[in-house]
């Protein structure tokens, strides 16, 4: 069965869905409907109740079925809906700060298994890695000879989580009571008791809460825990809240060997955090998530292998990161935009796009393929920070401009690449900068690690801005549209 097939059955068991919970809701409605109309007739309307016998039964049936029905598809519509309350982004203290003068130093000298043709590459690497002056380190790596270990990053950890969602929840005013739902992503480090259990004990969480962490997703991971949060949330209780937290570690690992491209990571990746607040209630909300579509496809060997943890030749544990990411990356991006295209373009181009479609397929591919201009749509994109390489393809591949790429390559410099938090980041740079209009359409790309292609499209439409998401690697693409109701809170 192919993909057209498959996303057709899932579209059509999607509606089954909804129709068996119509179908729950309108029987109430149907009788309800049928005792007004019985009421009416016991309080003095009867000369009116009596008029409608005149009328056909089939009127009669239409009168009570349609305001059940318009009844039905509202509440339905309305217990589908997840919206984003808040959001807060961990932001390092000043003694984190790790100048690039400084990075170089510390590799000539607390890298002592390095030789000099690999430092030259480093160096070379950092020089074009887009980053800045104030990008951060976990405060273990500032040693002489820096601290790696389990310790080192379960104490990472800790700053990270409980600083950013003790803002959160200053920010929501939220009861650490209130949360049911609690999904946690970090990729590489995997302790245990998990990241949920450390925060159910900081917060004292309820003791039914639903939580889950998430491992060994890469930077996808981020809006993975969105979906899923969404997920559960529709099928939860009206007010309900979902608390989700999105991290690295880096002080648990270090790669000791000398294969270069299993030191990129140790170059772009940097410290970094952040947690969402998500709920099913519209009250105090900025976003409400509409769509959120995924597609895995696991067969191709390339993008299985793009970003892997291994070992190397030696036996020394490190992450790798293959030379086909961006060739990948690419043909991953095309694949979600075919996807993510009808939901958000204008008429306009759809009828563009299919002209050259059947052009092309008529004169046997002599034809260029039409690109949609997505700028028509969406104003705001938030490009997965991923390196300037990551940033200049997707740029290239959708014909953005140079201000459709600046929140990312404006994270990159700050912050670095800050793995599946990185979307918030950018989303507060937008804010921060003040360029939100009252209405507007965003979008967000992201990468993932987990050895499968997942393509996830999200469709937020609010009371105000919506954002567009795409997160893109070798092994996994995950692309979210959103609305923004209102301005963000800076980091």
């Amino acid at each position: 069965m192919d993909a057209a097939a498959l996303q057709l059955v899932h579209q059509f068991m999607g509606h089954g869905v909804e129709a068996n919970e119509a179908a729950q809701v309108s029987v109430p409605a149907v009788s309800l409907t049928t005792a007004v109309i019985l009421m009416a007739a016991q309080f003095g309307f009867s000369e009116h109740i009596f008029h409608l016998h005149a009328l056909r039964p089939i009127y009669l049936l239409l009168a009570a079925l349609l305001p059940a029905a318009a009844f039905t598809l509202y509440l339905v519509n309305r217990s589908h809906y997840v919206y984003l309350v808040d959001y807060a982004c961990f932001k390092p203290n000043c003694n984190c700060r790790v100048p690039l003068a400084s990075f170089k130093e510390y590799m000539t000298q607390c890298m002592p298994f390095l030789d000099d043709r690999s430092i030259h590459f480093l160096t070379r690497m950092i020089d074009r890695s887009g980053l800045g002056e104030e990008t951060a380190l976990p405060p273990s790596l500032h040693y002489i000879p820096p601290s790696f270990g389990f310790s080192q990053g379960h104490a990472e950890a800790e700053l990270i989580l409980f600083s950013t969602i003790d803002d959160l929840f200053s920010k929501t005013c939220i009861n650490p009571s209130s949360i049911d739902l609690l999904v946690v992503n970090c990729s590489l480090f995997a302790p245990t008791p998990t990241y949920s259990d450390m925060i159910i004990n900081r917060y004292k969480l309820r003791s039914d809460i639903r939580s889950v962490h998430l491992s060994g997703m890469g930077c996808s991971a981020g809006l993975i825990s969105v979906g899923l949060a969404k997920n559960l949330l529709q099928i939860t209780p009206h007010a309900s809240y979902a608390l989700v937290v999105s991290t690295q570690s880096m002080s648990h690992i270090n790669y000791q060997g000398r294969k270069r491209e299993m030191h990129l990571p140790t170059v772009l990746f940097q410290m970094s955090g952040a947690a969402a607040l998500l709920s099913n209630s519209r009250n105090k909300v900025r976003f409400r998530l509409k769509h959120l579509l995924q597609m895995i496809t696991s067969t191709s060997e390339s993008a299985h292998r793009c970003v892997m943890l291994d070992e190397d030749g030696e036996g020394n544990l490190g992450m790798s990161l293959s030379k086909d990411l961006i060739a990948v990356s690419g043909e991953a991006l095309r694949t979600s935009i075919s996807s993510i295209a009808p939901l958000i373009l204008p008429v306009s181009e759809k009828l563009r796009f299919l002209l050259s479609c059947r052009s092309r397929k008529v004169l046997n591919g002599k034809v260029a393929l039409y690109v949609p201009n997505f700028c028509v749509a969406i104003e705001h994109f938030c490009i997965h920070p991923g390196g300037p390489a990551v940033i200049d393809a997707v740029q290239d591949s959708l014909r953005l401009s140079d201000s459709h790429a600046e929140p990312s390559r404006m994270t990159l410099h700050r912050f670095g690449n800050t793995s599946s938090s990185s979307l918030w980041y950018e989303l507060a740079y937008i804010e921060a900068k003040g360029t939100m209009p009252t209405e507007c359409l965003a979008s967000m790309h992201q990468m993932g690690q987990q050895g499968t292609y997942n393509q996830g499209m999200g469709y937020m439409q609010p009371q105000g801005c919506v954002c567009l998401s795409v997160n893109v690697d070798g092994n996994s693409c995950m692309i979210s549209v959103g609305a923004l109701n209102g301005l963000l809170n800076s980091i």
